[in-house]
């Protein structure tokens, strides 16, 4: 009997014990990043580790900027883009993992995400970019606390500035000078369909500037950007 309840104690009780003190240290961090920016992400240290592979002094670009110092045409076109109902869902759009999933499963490969941008950001913040069941579950869980703990501006403001834009260019700053060398706020509507369509795909947009695609895409965003809210 002795042996059983040492057995359960390092098999149940020890696992279950580190698996609560990890979402403890995600709360905590997240609670902390209401009022305080993120100096960095999990993301952005992966690249750089990446990137100084092949150039040990590599450096990422980025520029925290505060949310009214990004242009709205920026915002609107992430949204129309991305989460065209991120103002209304409460972090995760199961609708959209329908239409997702239908969609993977007739093409018989992954076409389409469903992510919203709340959790993008989750997975940005913390994770990495393997694909799993516990990673997607994990993801899950970070974005319940993201939309429990901050309002969606705040969630948007942190989004805006560490999303990846290419090859070590992060936030909408960085992106803006990299692109197109204006500041974030003085970004056109055109520019900001442009920017908002290369999020799924940045590394590879940043090389192929010249894509049929990305213009093609660029003007259904710029059309549907009218209608969508901001939060």
């Amino acid at each position: 009997m002795k042996m059983i309840r040492k057995l359960f104690f390092w098999l149940v009780v020890v696992p279950v014990g580190l698996v609560l003190l990890l979402q403890l240290y995600f709360f905590l961090q997240i609670w902390w990043w209401v009022d305080h920016n993120p100096g960095n992400t999990s993301f952005m240290r992966q690249q750089l580790s990446v990137l100084r592979e092949k150039n040990t002094g590599a450096q990422l670009q980025q520029k925290w900027v505060t949310y009214d110092h990004i242009s709205n045409n920026l915002k609107r076109a992430i949204i129309a883009s991305e989460d065209s109902n991120f103002s209304e869902h409460e972090g995760i759009d199961w609708e959209a993992l329908q239409k997702a999933y239908e969609k993977n499963n007739k093409k018989g490969k992954v076409v389409a995400g469903g992510s919203t941008i709340t959790q993008q950001l989750a997975k940005n913040l913390f994770l990495s970019g393997e694909r799993s069941y516990v990673r997607k579950a994990q993801e899950f869980v970070i974005t319940y606390m993201l939309e429990f703990l901050m309002d969606k501006e705040r969630i948007f403001e942190i989004y805006l500035n560490v999303v990846e834009w290419g090859s070590g260019v992060f936030g909408a700053e960085a992106a803006a000078q990299h692109y197109f060398g204006v500041p974030a706020a003085n970004l056109s509507a055109a520019q900001a369909a442009r920017l908002a369509v290369m999020l799924p795909n940045p590394r590879f947009y940043d090389k192929h500037r010249g894509s049929g695609y990305l213009s093609k895409r660029t003007n259904l965003i710029l059309r549907r950007m009218g209608a969508a809210e901001l939060p």
